[in-house]
């Protein structure tokens, strides 16, 4: 397979950009508070950037952080296998394990201050999380080849413990390597070491907000903007 250079294309996507709106580097970085010279290092595909960086310069140009990526990226993840939603571009889908609709929405409202598009599939709780992954019950028809590419997981769940919807996440060829996000009111204690134990890729502090979400995408090994990883982003 080609190697498709995810931060030249990043780059040279913030220049046409850029160029588009008339404006200069030094002036990209007044917009998005980032300094002159490490606009020119993204330009020339010399930066790796935070989810954080991305989101000021898609805000700064007035655009959406995948307006960046062009038909071709799209176009050749496309070919390698990855999914894509029904705008015809490629983006990790994500299911949400939350019983507590306020704190789904203010996920929602992070995903959206972040300006990701991507797919997010709700369940309730415990039971319904399994069911939804293991294609039973209610979700026997949906095709197992779909699963989602996240996992957002609260531990506090109904029916079935947040601790054993991740065990048998992890006990299963099937479902173990679904990077697993915890959604937690405490960062310590039994319950996040037991979580550590079995394979969680990170946690997030409940309510989720920008920066919780900003901390830790860069951690799943995920391209920006929550594509799937089917891409090299080595220079």
């Amino acid at each position: 397979m080609q190697i498709f250079d995810v931060k030249k294309t990043f780059g040279a996507s913030v220049k046409a950009w850029r160029n588009r709106r008339g404006i200069s580097q030094e002036e990209l970085g007044e917009r998005s508070d980032l300094h002159r010279t490490y606009i020119s290092d993204v330009e020339r595909g010399a930066r790796n950037l935070s989810l954080e960086s991305i989101t000021r310069l898609a805000r700064a140009l007035d655009i959406s952080v995948t307006a960046f990526f062009p038909a071709e990226f799209n176009k050749r993840e496309e070919s390698d296998g990855g999914g894509h939603n029904g705008h015809g571009r490629s983006f990790v889908n994500i299911l949400m394990v939350e019983d507590d609709a306020q704190d789904e929405e203010m996920a929602r409202h992070a995903f959206q201050k972040a300006r990701f598009e991507n797919r997010i599939t709700v369940v309730r709780d415990g039971a319904e999380a399994l069911d939804y992954l293991f294609c039973r019950g209610s979700y026997a028809s949906r095709p197992a080849e779909d699963n989602p590419q996240v996992i957002l997981l609260d531990l506090n769940l109904p029916k079935v413990s947040g601790l054993e919807v991740l065990l048998r996440i992890k006990a299963d060829k099937k479902t173990r390597a679904i990077p697993v996000v915890v959604l937690t009111v405490s960062q310590k204690g039994p319950d996040i070491a037991e979580c550590r134990r079995l394979g969680v890729e990170t946690y997030i502090m409940k309510p989720v907000d920008f920066q919780g979400l900003s901390r830790v995408t860069p951690l799943l090994n995920l391209n920006w903007a929550l594509l799937k990883p089917a891409l090299s982003l080595q220079a």
